[in-house]
């Protein structure tokens, strides 16, 4: 993969004189009306279970979403392009999909056979729609901030945050599809057992690990101009592909009585499905940031001024395990708002590696000088408490303990969800 492209920021003017922002706004406002012509129905016939499952969905999207706003921590996307992901997934990929998908299926039953619908639609139909649609959403980006598309990471964030959009308001769909097929009124039982299930269960390996797969494809696409257009567009279609497969496997009736009913069991068919995508993202992920980390890093050494970055802040700055480290040695040897500053601190120096990307050879960056100007003020907070580098320390006891503490408690919620679903 080449180098970051140098990012960006679209002025509105230019938005607002190009064809497909207006598209996408279109759209956005179609797939708001469907949707909420779809809670207006179901908050008339179950309004407690309606407003259960958006309440339960939505805490849900949180640490999603905060984790996804991280990922790309040297270069942010902007706040206004991560809402318009994630409402388009939520908003036209799921207005699309709803209707899409029963069509596809109604034309496998017709095609092959009621059986193979019922067995398998839900494999074929879905992934196939869903998407597409959702690849949508990244392209739609592209077209109207092409600049904000800079990096293979920049493709799966965008992809992630439009599946994330698809995933909560699918969610919510079955969620109050399951009150009113249990007959029992308007019940939250079947409300808490679809977030158990689509949520806590089947939300690592979701729709919004689907689009950061197709995502990276779109990003790939977009940033790697050394390569072939024909090759581009191989990747392109590979990373969806990819995508598709991982979700029909996902939907597939494949291993579903292989490995019984207990909970045990259960979570090895969890963890067949979804393990190997996720691996993928991960992998995907690491080397994108890598190579983002190497480009924003290597203008930054080339400041040459301990006042804004110094020589081990540079080798911590591309590192996300690094810059936690820096973080928790900070709060160690100076309290918890050295931790803070630390953070801030980091968050000045990656936007000064960007601010210097933009500008050109030569060129005063008014941009960069008032970035500069941020990360002396950091730097000069974090002197103040007594901890004037943001550095990493000897690695804590502390910190592992903390590591094996949460894997053991994201394994125990594991194991009451499947047990309180009846896998034990």
């Amino acid at each position: 993969m080449s180098q970051p492209v140098r990012p960006g920021t679209p002025r509105v003017a230019v938005l607002l004189r190009r064809p497909a922002f207006w598209v996408v706004v279109a759209l956005l406002a179609a797939g708001a009306v469907r949707i909420a012509q779809i809670g207006l129905l179901f908050l008339d016939s179950f309004p407690i279970a309606t407003i259960t499952a958006v309440v339960f969905f939505g805490l849900l999207a949180v640490p999603f979403w905060l984790f996804l706003a991280e990922l790309d921590f040297l270069e942010r996307e902007p706040p206004s392009l991560r809402i318009l992901a994630f409402a388009w997934g939520g908003l036209v990929a799921t207005s699309v999909s709803i209707p899409g998908s029963t069509a596809l299926d109604n034309l496998i039953a017709k095609l092959g056979s009621t059986d193979l619908a019922a067995e398998w639609g839900a494999a074929l139909a879905g992934p196939t729609v869903e998407e597409i649609a959702k690849t949508l959403g990244v392209v739609a980006i592209v077209l109207i901030a092409r600049s904000q598309v800079n990096s293979v990471l920049d493709g799966i964030v965008y992809g992630a945050l439009v599946g994330l959009g698809f995933q909560i308001v699918e969610d919510v769909v079955f969620a109050v599809g399951a009150v009113q097929q249990a007959g029992g009124g308007d019940r939250v039982q079947p409300v808490i057992t679809t977030f158990l299930v689509r949520g806590i269960l089947a939300g690592v390996w979701s729709h919004t690990l689907f689009g950061a797969l197709a995502g990276a494809g779109i990003g790939y696409l977009v940033v790697n101009r050394d390569r072939t257009r024909a090759r581009r567009i191989a990747m392109a279609g590979l990373a969806l592909a990819a995508a598709w497969a991982s979700h029909s496997l996902w939907n597939s009736p494949l291993f579903r009585e292989s490995f019984g009913d207990s909970a045990i069991a259960l979570l090895a068919g969890l963890l067949f499905k979804g393990l190997p995508p996720l691996l993928l993202v991960l992998y995907l992920v690491r080397r994108a940031h890598d190579r983002e980390a190497a480009y924003y890093v290597a203008i930054l050494a080339t400041v040459r001024d301990p006042a804004l970055i110094t020589e081990g802040e540079l080798r911590v700055l591309g590192s996300h395990s690094r810059r936690g480290a820096a973080r928790r040695h900070a709060a160690a040897s100076a309290g918890h708002k050295a931790r803070t500053g630390v953070r801030r601190l980091q968050r000045a120096q990656a936007g000064l590696a960007v601010e210097l990307s933009r500008a050109e050879a030569d060129v005063p960056d008014d941009a960069a000088e008032a970035r500069a100007a941020e990360v002396r003020e950091r730097r000069a907070a974090l002197a103040a408490l007594g901890h004037p580098e943001a550095v990493e320390g000897a690695r804590s006891w502390r910190h592992t303990a903390s590591t094996v503490g949460t894997a053991v408690v994201a394994i125990a919620v594991l194991w009451v969800t499947l047990s309180a679903l009846g896998g034990g």
